[in-house]
């Protein structure tokens, strides 16, 4: 492709076939097609490609296809620069002769005294000739290409616009007749095109940077402990179950979980924080982080295409094919921006020829409309700036999933956030038991450490240790860790039933009762008599509260606590700044939920929420007008998230968050979700300021080129240095940095 207008021309020709879908990026060169492969096989999708007059092939391997690309990419551009180099040399004798001429003001485009050369014409014929058919020889193949699937592209106006000064002036010179020449025109607006091109190209590998980064972070090599001895492999060698070791110094080579050793580990380039993360037998480790000190002997749990950093790469890759809503009106543009200048062009000829009466200036005004319009800025404005915004947002542990997750996100004006694991740590303890005798007598106090003891006690915990079991949620993994530090045996339970948002109930085995274990209202609303006393007492400081029940009647009360995170609150300030309305959903007791808002300065907050009321309140703001984000864990808030114009998941160490949210935050802060909503900002701002330049480039320079204010010269130079100035524009994002928080890099 060369310009925005071919892929405008190849994703029409795709969505014309039965049941497809296709968003066609001229930035990335790549294609993201929806299809049924029942109907439309991949070689009708590659058919259709081809009978437009390009090329297609099948992303197969995409660790090989972009070794491949960059190979292709490299050959093409040494390629060009050499063309270039070429076309330079033989211009610019062209070019050169026009110096003393305009000193001496004895030289015009059509004067006079335009016949007046310093170079013999046959001279100028054979400089530019070469230049015209060889070099400029991919812009006549481009445009057949094009023209022969039924479009029109940029190498059309090219080609159009220079083998008309060249044809205009090979005549005057054979037939010799008393006319200017325009030799150096032609060859001069191929040669600047071609500068344009590799300046563009240059420009555009920049933009891809942070992605190429991150694919070179995971080494070749693995060292893994083979029969007692410790050898190094190939990665592709590496198989999940293997123990692998990293010394001081060296990179992770596959995701793992620390089997033996305690160092720290730089994982920068994850999560975007520069302070190192202490790792000890348990934790994991990512492929790409770098052990600092200490040796690690890790399990390998995650290899090739199944490790963090391999989704990152995945899900950034796609990102920085997809294409923004924004992009449409440009789409639009280029669709029918050819033709539309040709038929300016022609206009421009016959009024031309029509005021003066001179044909050859009627020429030359109508080759420079064709020479300064240039589709290519108006393909470039959107994707150039999605590019390094989605790799700048890798860099910092924001993965975004695609552009329109990037627009949504930069014109947010609500954001409704979980409690549980986004305000809070999301590792709640249990911090004390509220024990029942079967009278109903009150046999065990809140205290704020565990109690030691008791047989009610015991007999609540064993009950709620059997009901969590089967629950993922972060409290039920705190009831069962205090359960077996207490030494506490669950209860064997029969017919286990889980209640979503309320808690959980089966029937103890030993007498045959229904226990439940959940909020203190749904007990209460299958007739369980809470004391509001004593759950007030509790939730007072903050503590949650789950209840457990026997029968009809309460067994105990536990109180846990989740620690708020060092940062909400001046997370929480950093969004209210940016002029975004928080607003905090929970399922918890509202003396919690107070507790909880308080400390971090929400001044919007509801208790006692369930997954489906949460959805319903997202639903609600966006029908009132908001564009609306939802932060949960991805998991228990999925109607929510489902419900949002943009989800954010906090905490991408699982494949299951990178796969489910529009946006996922590697680091558990909610910083991160303002990081990602500024930066989303900087991005749409990029995306506006290079829809403007590309229109107004072309706005402002086709009726100066109209009216003869612009030689074809000068329209070549400004069509090159207009994308150039369009990418150039979108690589400032890589300066980004995030405002209103410590940012190290």
């Amino acid at each position: 492709m060369t310009c925005a207008a071919c892929a405008v021309r190849i994703e029409k020709v795709l969505n014309r076939l039965p049941a497809t879908q296709a968003a066609v990026n001229f930035a990335t060169e790549s294609a993201q097609v929806r299809f049924n492969a029942a109907t439309t096989p991949i070689d009708a999708l590659v058919a259709a490609v081809e009978r437009a007059g390009y090329r297609a092939h099948v992303k197969v391997d995409p660790e090989k296809e972009r070794a491949g690309t960059e190979a292709r990419k490299a050959a093409a551009y040494r390629k060009l620069r050499a063309e270039f180099v070429v076309a330079a040399i033989l211009t610019l004798p062209l070019v050169a002769q026009m110096v003393p001429m305009l000193a001496s003001g004895g030289w015009s485009w059509t004067g006079p005294d335009a016949h007046h050369d310093v170079l013999p014409r046959w001279l100028q014929l054979a400089l530019a000739t070469p230049v015209q058919f060889w070099i400029g020889r991919r812009f006549y193949v481009g445009a057949w290409n094009s023209l022969r699937g039924g479009g029109a592209n940029m190498d059309v106006l090219v080609s159009l616009g220079t083998t008309m000064a060249w044809g205009l002036s090979a005549v005057v010179t054979v037939l010799g007749l008393h006319e200017h020449v325009y030799f150096e025109a032609s060859a001069a607006v191929i040669t600047l095109v071609l500068l344009g091109k590799l300046l563009e190209a240059r420009a555009k590998a920049g933009t891809s940077a942070a992605l190429e980064g991150l694919v070179k972070l995971q080494p070749r090599t693995a060292r893994i402990e083979r029969d007692g001895a410790v050898v190094e492999v190939p990665l592709a060698d590496v198989k999940a179950g293997d123990r692998f070791v990293v010394r001081a110094g060296d990179a992770v080579p596959v995701d793992g979980e620390v089997a033996r050793g305690e160092s720290a580990v730089d994982e920068s380039m994850l999560t975007g924080e520069s302070r190192a993360v202490a790792k000890a037998p348990g934790d994991k480790v990512y492929a790409g982080t770098v052990n600092q000190d200490g040796m690690l002997v890790a399990v390998a749990t995650g290899v090739g295409s199944k490790t963090l950093l391999a989704g990152i790469v995945r899900l950034v890759a796609e990102a920085q094919g997809s294409k923004a809503p924004i992009q449409r009106l440009a789409d639009r543009v280029a669709g029918v921006f050819v033709p539309v200048v040709v038929a300016i062009a022609v206009i421009t000829f016959l009024a031309t020829l029509a005021i003066t009466g001179e044909a050859s200036r009627a020429l030359i005004h109508a080759v420079a409309v064709l020479v300064i319009a240039c589709p290519c800025a108006l393909g470039l404005a959107t994707p150039t700036a999605i590019i390094v915004g989605t790799g700048r947002g890798a860099q910092r542990g924001i993965l975004i999933r695609n552009a329109a997750a990037l627009e949504h996100a930069g014109r947010l004006t609500k954001l409704v956030v979980d409690k549980t694991g986004t305000l809070t740590e999301g590792r709640p303890a249990v911090t004390g038991v509220i024990a029942f005798e079967p009278d109903g007598r009150l046999v065990a106090g809140y205290v704020a450490q565990p109690i030691q003891g008791g047989r009610a006690a015991q007999r609540a915990l064993g009950l709620a240790a059997a009901l969590e079991q089967g629950s993922s949620h972060p409290l039920a993994h705190a009831i069962l860790a205090h359960a077996a530090a207490m030494q506490v045996v669950p209860v064997a339970i029969d017919g286990f039933l889980s209640v979503p948002g309320k808690g959980a109930q089966a029937v103890a085995a030993d007498t045959g009762t229904i226990v439940r274990v959940g909020s203190s209202a749904w007990l209460a609303s299958e007739g369980v008599a809470v004391p509001d006393d004593v759950v007030a007492d509790v939730a007072r400081d903050g503590h949650t509260i789950v209840a457990v029940g026997e029968g009809d009647r309460l067994v105990a009360v536990i109180a846990l606590a989740d620690k708020v995170r060092e940062t909400s609150a001046a997370a929480i300030a950093r969004l209210e700044a940016a002029g975004i309305e928080v607003t905090m959903l929970t399922g918890d007791h509202e003396a919690t939920a107070a507790a909880v808002a308080k400390a971090v300065g929400i001044r919007h907050w509801r208790s006692g929420v369930l997954p489906a009321a949460k959805a319903e309140a997202v639903r609600d703001a966006k029908s009132a007008g908001a564009v609306t984000g939802m932060v949960g864990d991805g998991v228990n808030d999925a109607p929510a998230l489902a419900q949002a114009d943009v989800s954010f998941a906090m905490g991408a160490g699982s494949a299951i968050a990178i796969e489910s949210a529009d946006i996922t935050l590697v680091r558990d802060d909610l910083n991160a979700v303002a990081d990602a909503i500024l930066l989303s900002r900087a991005t749409l701002a990029k995306i506006r300021q290079n829809l403007f330049f590309a229109f107004a480039y072309n706005v402002l320079g086709i009726p100066l080129a109209a009216v003869g204010l612009l030689s074809p010269v000068i329209a070549g130079a400004a069509m090159a240095l207009s994308s150039v100035s369009v990418v150039s524009n979108a690589l400032l994002l890589r300066r980004w940095r995030p405002a209103g928080a410590d940012s190290p890099r």
